[in-house]
């Protein structure tokens, strides 16, 4: 693995929310919605290796590997380093997945609402709920609800709902 800045690597500010499990059509009317399904998996620090995660997107008939390691600066803001990587890269480093945790299966539907972009993640662990993203360009950035969707409560602060948490977890909220 290349070495890498991550104090120079981009800011991702969101915030996050639970919602009760989503009416699928109602998004699929949504402006400029998409569907991609993900697996996604927690690898553990070793060495000079810092850890992070790798996903597997699925995109219609695409598949690409992404590997992203963040750094926390608040509740809301990281700093996000991310890098496409070859499916032999994505094997290699799924040998390296943190012990006793899952890989997380999701389908995440995005779309535009109010000038803002959600990701909405259906967990295959889940029949009953489901989160809400979204990405702003400062911390104190209002969020308007869809429509769409049943807010039961934001998550933002609750790292019980951190997709790495979940993982460990399996799925099950303590």
């Amino acid at each position: 693995m290349e070495h890498f800045d991550i104090d120079q690597a981009p800011l991702e500010i969101e915030r996050k929310f639970l919602i009760e499990y989503p009416d699928i059509a109602e998004l699929r009317k949504m402006p400029n919605y998409r569907v991609v399904h993900m697996e996604q998996s927690y690898l553990q620090e070793e060495g000079d290796f810092p850890g992070g995660r790798v996903r597997r997107i699925v995109d219609g008939s695409s598949v690409a590997y992404v590997y992203t390691y963040k750094v926390r600066l608040s509740e809301m803001t990281r700093h996000e380093f991310e890098k496409e990587i070859t499916e032999e890269e994505y094997r290699e480093m799924l040998t390296r997945q943190t012990p006793d945790t899952i890989t997380i299966r999701k389908d995440r539907h995005s779309f535009l609402y109010r000038g803002l972009t959600y990701e909405l993640d259906v967990y295959s662990f889940w029949d009953d709920k489901a989160t809400l993203e979204a990405e702003v360009d400062s911390e104190d950035t209002p969020i308007p609800i869809p429509p769409c969707v049943t807010l039961i409560k934001e998550v933002t602060s609750d790292r019980r709902y951190n997709n790495s948490q979940l993982s460990r977890n399996k799925g099950i909220i303590t």
